[in-house]
C-alpha cells in the first residue's frame, strides 16, 4: 500500500501544483544521503487558481516541500 500511495501521491502533487508554480521532483538533499519529494516554487504569473486546491493551495503559497506519507495515521 505504502509503495502505491508514494507512486501516485508524487505525479498527483505535481500536477496539482504546476499550474500555480515551479515543481521539482526528486531533489537530492546536499549532505545526506536523502532526497525530497517535491520541491515547489509559487509563480504568481502561472495562470492556475490556488483556490481550486483548497488545502494543497493554502500550503502552496511558499515555497514548500511537499513529503507524502508512507504510513498512516495511527491514534498512538
Amino acid at each position: 500500500m505504502s509503495i502505491l500511495l508514494e507512486l501516485i501521491s508524487k505525479p498527483y502533487l505535481e500536477e496539482l501544483l504546476s499550474t500555480i508554480g515551479e515543481v521539482k521532483a526528486p531533489r537530492e538533499v546536499r549532505g545526506e544521503a536523502r532526497q525530497i519529494d517535491v520541491l515547489f516554487s509559487p509563480q504568481p504569473e502561472l495562470q492556475g487558481n490556488p483556490e481550486a486546491l483548497e488545502l494543497l493551495g493554502r500550503f502552496a503559497t511558499t515555497t514548500a516541500l511537499f513529503e507524502p506519507c508512507r504510513n498512516p495515521v495511527t491514534p498512538d
